[in-house]
């Protein structure tokens, strides 16, 4: 079952944060995905502000903190990936 902002989570599921539904939104736009990745590379805190704009334009606000905080916690073999050729700036 998908969550928006606005469906409530099934009783006694935790809600999932702002960083985690946007992550799973950026996840499933490859072209978008793309797009950061390579903004990663030249620009990795433009990138994290761009995803924070993302968040806003989505109804998904999120700080650049949470953003990270969420990616860190992820325990995820292609992510990790990710930021390791985005050299870390994530």
């Amino acid at each position: 079952m998908a969550l928006s902002p606005s469906t409530p989570p099934p009783s006694g599921d935790p809600s999932p944060s702002n960083a985690a539904l946007l992550y799973s939104r950026i996840n499933g736009d490859a072209a978008l995905t793309q797009a950061l990745f390579r903004q990663a590379l030249q620009d990795p805190t433009g990138t994290l502000s761009r995803i924070v704009e993302i968040g806003a334009d989505l109804g998904l606000p999120v700080s650049i903190a949470e953003v990270r905080a969420h990616i860190a916690s992820l325990d995820d073999l292609d992510t990790k990936q990710w930021l390791l050729k985005a050299r870390g700036g994530l």
